[in-house]
């Protein structure tokens, strides 16, 4: 192990370290807006709308991201539509994301109690009024653990964006490995960038999840 050999990478590293937060931050962001958009279109159960969402959902969750990356870097060009590969990795992860959010955000409008939304009818809420004061603020507390666990999942998923060589952390690891062969060193210093983002990122949600849990069911 050599500590020179892993200094002399930190300045590509910190460059792969920043875009892979921006990717991460830009990923979860429009994720979690169009899955909580898919989600209550697909419970709206207005027709044509609801199948399309639910058609959205499920081949999107029923598709590795690697292929969505390839159909967006390496086939859409065939239709004349060529996206940069950052382009590529934020619409694939972002849409991906979302069809795991709606999932999530269902899940947590699901377990409203019925005698809520029954009640809301019987005092004459309209269906705009009913989402904003009576399924929006619980569905997205009881939707916390899942909406967590998600946004962690799609910043590991953006190892696979060196298929489509996005410099992130993973391709750059893997660039340094193979013109010096120093794969320990260089692991070493992906492993701990990783962490740097993610264990944080863990904890935060985490106290997010207890805290509003806490503040709302008295837990």
């Amino acid at each position: 192990m050599s500590w020179e050999i892993i200094q002399q990478s930190l300045p590509l590293f910190e460059k792969a370290f920043v875009l892979t937060l921006k990717l991460s931050a830009i990923a979860v962001i429009l994720a979690t807006l169009l899955g909580l958009v898919v989600a209550l279109a697909r419970d709206s159960r207005i027709p044509v709308i609801s199948q399309l969402c639910a058609t959205f959902e499920e081949l999107l969750r029923n598709t590795p991201l690697l292929i969505q990356l390839f159909f967006l870097y390496y086939g859409l060009p065939s239709i004349g539509l060529k996206l940069s590969a950052e382009t590529c990795a934020i619409i694939g992860s972002s849409l991906l994301g979302a069809a795991y959010m709606s999932g999530a955000f269902r899940g947590g409008f699901g377990g409203i109690p019925k005698i809520q939304l029954e009640s809301a009818r019987a005092l004459g809420l309209s269906p705009m009024q009913m989402i904003q004061h009576v399924i929006l603020p619980q569905g997205l507390v009881r939707s916390v653990p899942a909406v967590a666990a998600n946004a962690i999942f799609l910043v590991k998923e953006t190892s696979v964006f060196t298929v489509i060589a996005v410099p992130e952390l993973t391709n750059t690891a893997r660039d340094l490995i193979g013109m010096y062969y120093r794969t320990d060193e260089y692991l070493l210093v992906l492993v701990i960038a990783y962490a740097i983002i993610l264990i944080p990122m863990s904890i935060i949600l985490t106290l997010l999840e207890r805290r509003v849990r806490r503040g709302t069911f008295g837990d």
